[in-house]
């Protein structure tokens, strides 16, 4: 499949990449800076996120949005989402897959609480938890594209193993066999190019977690 990721030097960004080339897809790089792209080995696409029109998308089956920014500009997530979102819609082959996050969960049955909400949630990533939160609800407001959100556990572990195993969630909080919410990034990137090849989760959100092997 072709596929564009951006973001594609970031941490879950470039593990997607090797995860995608490793299943022999046809990847694109989609980043704001080639020098950063030394060692990627793909095709680039040198553009900044808010920039991305639909003739930039249309070339792709899937394109992946793992755009990351710090706290302080979490405003953005929301930013790029509705260019994505208003670029789509004139690429209506293509679908978008978001690299989202786990704060937007629902902790309770009812659907009314979100772990972001909780008092145990940590203060200084509530900003980027509500700006993918109003990313997913635009993303769910949304016509005429197609689209998924994948929300990692809460603990979202860039140095785990990549045990190749994970479980699926739909939009609630769940956790492994030892009762914890953890997912290494690269089996958060199996999780997502499986979802790429397989298509299951058409204009919906889920979420994935996997055993600590530490």
């Amino acid at each position: 499949m072709k596929i564009g990721i951006i973001g594609a030097t970031g941490k879950a960004g470039n593990l997607i990449l090797k995860e995608a080339l490793r299943r022999r897809h046809e990847v694109t790089a989609i980043i704001r800076d080639s020098q950063k792209a030394e060692n990627l080995n793909v095709p680039i696409i040198e553009k900044d996120v808010f920039s991305l029109t639909a003739e930039d998308l249309a070339p792709f089956e899937v394109v992946v949005n793992a755009f990351g920014v710090p706290p302080e500009k979490a405003g953005q997530h929301i930013e790029a989402g509705k260019i994505l979102i208003d670029a789509l819609k004139g690429a209506p082959n293509t679908r978008l897959i978001v690299v989202g996050g786990a704060g937007s969960l629902f902790v309770d049955e009812a659907r009314t609480t979100r772990l972001a909400e909780t008092p145990e949630f940590p203060e200084a990533f509530k900003s980027i938890a509500n700006g993918q939160a109003q990313n997913l609800a635009d993303l769910e407001r949304a016509e005429g594209i197609r689209w998924t959100f994948l929300s990692p556990a809460a603990f979202f572990d860039p140095k785990g193993h990549r045990t190749g195993r994970y479980q699926k969630g739909d939009d609630g909080f769940i956790v492994n066999s030892k009762g914890k919410s953890y997912i290494s990034y690269a089996d958060y990137a199996i999780a997502l190019v499986d979802e790429i090849e397989s298509g299951e989760h058409q204009n919906r959100r889920f979420t994935v977690v996997s055993e600590n092997h530490l």
